[in-house]
């Protein structure tokens, strides 16, 4: 259980936090196992605040990913184009708050986006919602269709500078609504890293000294490749592979 090391964090709350959203950004990927989960965070803390949400600091999201017929954004991610977008629509159970978000990286590594709320999931396909994706995203809304749903839970954690954000992703459920597949991927943690620039960071020699190293790949083509057997995925066969071993580590079957 690691919610006694969470309720040893001081926390941050919502409105605090809003100041280091960092909707322009670097990120950096990291994976690890759930077994790996408590000495990071105990490597942490002493630097860090947590995201306190309506007295939880374990949030849940479901995300639901946008992309075109012929999944035009995974394949952009899965080709190594430095530039490149991703469309979501992202439901926060503890606020009950639901956007639907953008997100552009340009070939300097940088991640900006823009969002815009919505009253409920599926409301994506208004004219309001188009009107916000015309004038954000590059790919036209009736293009645009649902590809994979996710859920999973976040630590939020924010540097005493609150110049960095750390994101920890757990439980992670993903759901194909073309053919009904679902996968559970529990034992996975995804930690990301976002920072206003390229800068030193407590976290990034944290997780170096435990020998966690960056794996770029985002949960969107994870679900894919988990959920489409026939989807291309020879480019990111050694980041599965890396994935598989940390799996395989926490059944003890290597």
């Amino acid at each position: 259980m690691i919610k006694p090391m969470l309720d040893e964090y001081s926390p941050i709350s919502l409105a605090e936090i809003e100041g280091v959203c960092l909707m322009n950004r670097v990120d950096t990927k990291y994976t690890t196992s759930q077994s790996m989960l408590p000495e990071l965070l105990k490597c942490l803390q002493s630097d860090y605040l947590i995201q306190e949400i309506n007295g939880s600091r374990l949030n849940a999201y479901r995300t639901l990913y946008l992309d075109t017929t012929d999944r035009a954004m995974y394949l952009a991610h899965h080709n190594g184009r430095r530039t490149r977008e991703k469309i979501r629509v992202r439901f926060y159970f503890d606020t009950q708050t639901i956007f639907l978000e953008v997100k552009n990286r340009n070939n300097k590594g940088v991640t900006r986006k823009k969002r815009f709320m919505l009253p409920e999931l599926k409301a994506y396909q208004r004219k309001e919602a188009s009107t916000f994706l015309e004038t954000y995203a590059k790919y036209p809304p009736d293009l645009l269709l649902p590809r994979l749903e996710s859920r999973f839970h976040r630590i939020t954690l924010v540097n005493s500078l609150k110049t960095e954000r750390i994101t920890i992703d757990m439980n992670l459920l993903f759901y194909n609504p073309s053919n009904g597949v679902e996968k559970m991927v529990e034992e996975l943690v995804i930690v990301e890293i976002k920072q206003q620039g390229y800068m030193p960071s407590f976290a990034k020699n944290v997780l170096s000294g435990l020998h966690i190293h960056p794996v770029a790949i985002s949960k969107y083509c994870l679900g894919t490749i988990l959920t489409v057997p026939e989807v291309k995925n020879n480019l990111f066969k050694e980041k599965i592979y890396q994935i598989n071993k940390i799996r395989k580590k926490a059944y003890g079957l290597v």
